[in-house]
């Protein structure tokens, strides 16, 4: 397994991304994946998830999402589920380093790049995306943005996937031609029943290829330093990751 720091060119910047590789004697080109990472921001625990993906023999790029607010430190997870005030100060300093609009340009510049890594796999529709909270309704809507790109996507505990925004990713994901994986907490006040009544209606009506999950499991239980992890919950992710990928970017190994 490898591990390394990239830099890449944007409309708004040269973010840091990293990149996992599977163990030496991979052969090339392989499956490339882009991985959201939530709304803590770049960590250890994300390079867990990363690395655990690689292994399965795919090329992982995780950008860090929050590059316009400058360099930062990520905040205590724990802090920011269970200190109202240590929640608050955190979307403070984070208030203008997300925007749809930005995202969807970030998000062209990480899967041309992806096209360009010449040990990637680039094939037509071709690339995987997983992501987690907010980088899980970035992953919905990044289906519907570049259909032609993305072969199959993975929301875990995403939030506000349903809006009133002409933008929201409900709408967004309803324009994918890829297979998508929605994975919901039970316990998600910002993923309620209605919620899940609209997401899959848009998805039905446009009959996009798709399965919803709700797991008995927290708004944000896939990474390990979030007091609300749970690692059984986490394990089912990765197999239903493995599933979805290995149907979609490994066919003929499915």
């Amino acid at each position: 397994m490898t591990h390394a720091k990239v830099h890449i060119e944007t409309r708004d910047g040269r973010p840091e991304a990293h990149v996992f590789r599977p163990a030496s004697g991979a052969t090339a080109p392989i499956p490339g994946v882009l991985f959201l990472m939530d709304g803590l921001g770049i960590r250890t625990a994300l390079f867990d998830v990363a690395e655990r993906i690689a292994a399965g023999g795919y090329f992982v790029l995780l950008p860090d999402l929050f590059y316009r607010a400058g360099p930062y430190v990520a905040p205590d997870p724990k802090k920011v589920f269970t200190d109202p005030d240590a929640r608050a100060a955190w979307a403070k300093t984070m208030a203008n380093a997300i925007t749809p609009a930005g995202v969807r340009e970030d998000l062209r510049a990480f899967l041309a790049h992806l096209d360009a890594t010449p040990e990637v796999a680039s094939d037509g529709r071709s690339i995987g995306v997983t992501g987690y909270c907010m980088g899980g309704t970035f992953a919905l809507s990044a289906a519907g943005w570049f259909p032609d790109k993305i072969a199959s996507v993975a929301a875990f505990h995403p939030g506000r996937v349903v809006t009133d925004d002409a933008d929201s990713a409900h709408r967004a994901v309803a324009h994918a031609e890829g297979r998508v994986y929605v994975a919901r907490a039970s316990d998600d006040a910002s993923f309620t029943d209605e919620d899940l009544g609209v997401l899959e209606r848009a998805l039905a009506e446009a009959r996009v290829e798709h399965q919803i999950e709700t797991y008995p499991a927290k708004h944000g239980w896939v990474l390990a330093d979030t007091p609300v992890h749970d690692a059984g919950q986490a394990e089912r992710h990765f197999d239903a990751l493995a599933r979805l990928f290995g149907g979609t970017l490994r066919p003929s190994a499915s």
